[in-house]
């Protein structure tokens, strides 16, 4: 390496460099003797706050791998800080503490799970943070400032000022009977778990994987077929209508002001390709005969059920413009199942499928990166493409209490994202939701839903705007329009109905434009601020925090009846 001469011509030079080494140094930190307390009574520090991928690129090949394998139950996408948290918890006596600076990521995601949950669940303890405090300078950064103690099994000095008791423990300079490592004054450590109650109510749409399948008149790639086309073969024999479907994905949904598509595709669901002369009839078959012909895709003559060749046209277009695409799919054992199963889609939904198969309409968001939450009503019967979430509820109650402010704040904290766009992911967002009671009957949500609902529906029509863009002025602190500020209005009304379903009516729920996050006015220069109509900080903390309690409350009667 570059440093190698220099550093040993220093070590034979006339004043000899001194080799410095830790546990030679501090032997009673790191050498312990039986009875003994080893470990430093107080570490502080400014550790560095390097990303994944800074860190990857700034250090030696590998350096990732060792850090999880330093830390046990640490995560790649956790930031370097979180690693210098754990290492100086590692380094504390029982009794002694630490204080580090962090940005606010060390309350959030991977970052919380590998250094603060970690921290708390083995013997340590947040007695004083302060989450949002400006780096002094000129540098725009907003820093938290975490203190932990090392509690273990020796009782903390009582004259300690340094260490204040559990009673006397501050967040905000307030004092409170708790901290977590989300640095809340209740609830737990760890990500919220999935609530049984939530299941098999909410869906990612098909992944089509092939537009063959589709008509459009907006494809510029050649690949799908003209609208026009589609309503020939329906003339022609009307029996094509039966496997053709409207076709929309998140970005309609959020362009258009009515939510209208301009796309259809075909369909063939999960049935076999066709049927064939096979020695043997489907009535004489055993049920692990017929679940045999079913994997192969291809059933006897006598198979009572439909099958894709039912449809010889619609078959005859998807095996000209899906089927040589999909034979390329040979690199694993997914990729050869779609490839062998070439008219169907790539993930069909079937759980969806099930689940809305009753209903005359749907909630829907779009579950690709988008600035805003915003749900929509659509007819069921639809093919909804993988970059909306579909939701198996279709009242203006349901709509109430997904489009509040509660949801989207737990939306945001919980699902992923890109940049400062929202991903809306089911398993993350919705499952584990702790709804209010009733949150799909309740009169008041009813009423609340229904009345934002409406007035947006026309408000979009009146001004041509999507949601996207509805939603751009709503957020928009120099939009006057009355229009608007009765949307935020309305909007402010559902987030009052959501709080008092679950009995909060002691929170002061009242929305200002507040910068989503801190930028450096300088460098930010003429660009749009990203301005929110949102809650205060300290309002978005404390319904974050009860909902996480109350997460963890039902969890645990779910497990105790054994649901």
């Amino acid at each position: 390496m570059a440093y190698a001469a220099w550093l040993e011509e220093l070590r034979h030079a006339t004043a000899p460099l001194p080799p410095f080494h830790w546990p030679v140094e501090f032997p009673e930190v790191f050498l312990a003797s039986e009875g003994e307390n080893p470990g430093f009574d107080a570490i502080i520090g400014n550790p560095p706050f390097g990303g994944k991928n800074t860190v990857g690129a700034g250090n030696v090949k590998g350096y990732l791998d060792w850090l999880k394998q330093a830390h046990e139950q640490s995560h790649g996408n956790a930031d370097l800080v979180a690693h210098f948290f754990r290492r100086s918890f590692g380094l504390l006596r029982e009794g002694g503490a630490f204080g580090l600076i962090a940005t606010n990521t060390i309350a959030q995601g991977d970052t919380r799970a590998t250094g603060l949950a970690h921290v708390c669940e083995h013997g340590g303890e947040i007695f004083k943070a302060r989450r949002r405090f400006k780096w002094p300078g000129l540098a725009a950064v907003i820093v938290s400032v975490v203190h932990v103690a090392r509690t273990g099994k020796v009782p903390l000095p009582l004259s300690s000022d340094a260490v204040p008791t559990p009673a006397a423990k501050r967040l905000d300079g307030k004092p409170v009977e708790k901290i977590t490592a989300f640095l809340f004054h209740r609830g737990g450590h760890r990500d919220p778990e999935r609530l049984r109650a939530n299941a098999g109510k909410s869906f990612q749409g098909s992944i089509v994987l092939g537009m063959g399948f589709t008509f459009d008149d907006a494809d510029a790639k050649g690949v799908a077929s003209p609208i026009a086309e589609m309503d020939r073969l329906i003339a022609e024999d009307p029996r094509n209508a039966e496997a053709i479907f409207p076709y929309i994905g998140g970005k309609e949904v959020n362009a258009n002001p009515t939510h209208a598509h301009h796309r259809y595709v075909i369909d063939f669901r999960d049935y076999p390709l066709g049927r064939e002369a096979l020695g043997s009839a489907w009535a004489d078959a055993d049920k692990e005969q017929r679940a045999h012909w079913r994997r192969e895709g291809i059933v006897p003559l006598d198979y009572p059920d439909p099958v894709a060749a039912d449809w010889p046209d619609l078959l005859r277009i998807v095996e000209e413009r899906v089927k040589p695409e999909r034979a390329k799919l040979t690199r694993n054992a997914i990729g050869r199942k779609r490839a062998k199963f070439w008219w169907h889609y790539g993930s069909p939904a079937k759980e969806l499928r099930a689940a809305i198969a009753g209903l005359g309409r749907v909630l829907v968001v779009n579950c690709g990166a988008t600035p805003h939450l915003a749900l929509a009503l659509l007819p069921a019967k639809m093919v909804f493409a993988n970059t909306l979430a579909v939701l198996a509820s279709f009242t203006h109650a349901a709509f109430c209490a997904l489009q509040s402010r509660p949801h989207e704040l737990w939306a945001r904290f919980f699902g992923s994202s890109l940049e400062d766009r929202l991903r809306y992911t089911p398993s993350d967002c919705f499952e584990t939701f702790p709804f209010p009671p009733g949150w799909e009957t309740d009169p008041a949500l009813e009423g609340a839903g229904r009345a934002y609902h409406d007035f947006r529906a026309a408000l979009m029509i009146e001004n041509d705007e999507g949601l996207t863009k509805t939603y751009n002025r709503f957020h928009d602190p120099y939009e006057k329009s009355p229009a608007i500020q009765q949307l935020r209005d309305l909007h402010a009304a559902m987030d009052r109905a959501v709080l008092a379903a679950w009995g909060w009516t002691d929170i002061a729920a009242e929305s200002a434009f507040l910068l989503d996050y801190e930028i450096d006015e300088e460098e930010w220069g003429n660009r749009k601020k990203p301005y929110r109509c949102r809650w205060p900080d300290e309002v978005h903390d404390e319904v974050l925090a009860r909902l996480l309690e109350l997460n963890a409350q039902r969890a645990i009667k779910e497990r105790g009846r054994g649901r």
